[in-house]
């Protein structure tokens, strides 16, 4: 027996899980570069969200038409890939269809024809999408931020798909022993008729090369998703079981800040006392890189679909303004990835490279845009929270810099005097009523 395809399938195997593997060990660093934080209330709700969101779907359908055909894409593309547990066992141990025998044909025959009929669901979804944003050109996808790599990555994704549901039909439909079973054949039959003629020996040549590619492309398309913004299909899940439970006008509370104020008011405080033990003093406020954020906002850039809905959503964005939470996110991945490289380059350890999230990925003219609506937050199908890395850099703007718009400045000056945002003395406060 010839045991070098098998011993050449093991090694692709492993060479392509191996890869995926060290990109994924990357990934985590590059998240656990972000500021702890800890989540770990209400894990009831989280296993709910994330059931209901990154499994169920349930926000993105509430775009009916794009809603949909992703949901064909996603449970199709996820089921047939049970598939690949039958491949892997044929190409290790030299098998056919290993499935024939464990299962009775009848059983065998409902699975394929099942993934079959979802082969071709995704294909017509898949084109769908790629006259949406390549022929109809749909507005939310003409934005500066997609211009470039991003257009083509969503481009790349989708011919990805097309070419496996079509080696996946391919190969059932030249498999001789498959179509002479006349079941699971749904589809794959309409298309045995295209190499009539054809001899035994091409037949499976056809199908072996199809079967080939097939298991190649599905392990490149895996360690694609690390390069892609694709790697939602992996970090949605804990990204909606992370995702912010809280109600979204309520603001995270900064408890150095509130010790301050409460400091300052307390007559008996002693200003230059130190510290309570095991109580640290933040070396920053706010964020003005990625470092400064928390784990959670750095998942949330590498889930971004790209998907445009927060930007589309954003008012801010719709009159005009510079403001577009989705290429917030991009920015913050994108900065993440390049500090990554950075580490890599030297030994573990970042250096100093001059640059930083704001104002090289982000402007202040972004972040003051701004009007903390929260509507970004509600519109992603994923539970990405932008408006979360807005305020913190803001935050490290106003505290750090005193860089804020000169609108904000006097309306806090005027608080501190005042004690409101309007330029009255508190004397004349109530001078209204005499008018």
């Amino acid at each position: 027996m010839n045991y070098l395809p098998n011993i050449l399938f093991a090694i692709i195997l492993i060479a392509g899980l191996g890869y995926f593997s060290v990109n994924v060990k990357k990934l985590i660093r590059n998240i656990k570069l972000g500021k702890s934080k800890e989540v770990k209330d209400n894990t009831s709700l989280r296993w709910k969200n994330m059931i209901n969101i990154a499994l169920g779907q349930s926000k993105m359908v509430r775009r009916p038409i794009s809603g949909f055909l992703h949901v064909i894409v996603y449970v199709g593309f996820v089921i047939i890939n049970i598939e690949v547990l039958e491949i892997i066992i044929d190409g290790l141990f030299g098998t056919h269809r290993i499935g024939l025998k464990v299962l009775s044909p009848a059983v065998y025959g409902f699975l394929i024809g099942t993934f079959e009929i979802l082969a071709l669901g995704v294909l017509i979804s898949v084109i769908v999408f790629w006259i949406r944003r390549n022929v109809i050109k749909i507005k939310r996808f003409l934005s500066s931020e997609m211009k470039g790599w991003p257009k083509n990555d969503g481009n790349i994704i989708l011919y990805f798909e097309v070419v496996l549901m079509c080696l996946f039909l391919i190969m059932n439909a030249t498999d001789a022993t498959f179509q002479n079973l006349e079941a699971g054949n749904i589809i794959s039959q309409y298309i045995a008729p295209l190499f009539n003629g054809f001899s035994e020996t091409a037949l499976h040549t056809i199908e072996r090369t199809a079967w080939w590619i097939h298991i190649i492309g599905i392990l490149a398309f895996l360690n694609y998703l690390y390069y892609s913004k694709h790697l939602h299909i992996l970090l949605a899940f804990p990204n909606t079981y992370y995702g912010r439970l809280n109600p979204k006008g309520q603001f995270d509370n900064n408890e150095a800040v509130t010790k301050e104020v409460q400091l300052m008011m307390d007559p008996n405080a002693d200003p230059f006392a130190a510290p309570a033990e095991g109580e640290e003093v933040p070396a920053k406020f706010g964020a003005s890189d990625v470092q400064d954020l928390s784990w959670v906002s750095l998942l949330n850039a590498y889930t971004c679909t790209e998907c445009g809905r927060c930007t589309s959503e954003c008012p801010a964005n719709q009159t005009g303004k510079k403001l577009s939470p989705r290429k917030i996110m991009m920015d913050t991945r994108d900065r993440l990835v390049e500090v990554g490289k950075n580490i890599d380059a030297n030994k573990g350890e970042f250096k100093d490279d001059g640059k930083q999230l704001l104002d090289d990925y982000i402007t202040r003219e972004e972040l003051w845009a701004c009007t903390s609506c929260n509507a970004c937050v509600e519109a992603c199908p994923v539970s990405i929270d932008p408006l979360s890395i807005i305020m913190e850099m803001r935050s490290y703007l106003v505290m750090e810099q005193s860089a804020a718009p000169i609108e904000l400045n006097n309306m806090m000056t005027n608080i501190e005097n005042n004690g409101a945002p309007w330029p009255y003395n508190q004397m004349d406060r109530l001078n209204w009523k005499n008018e």
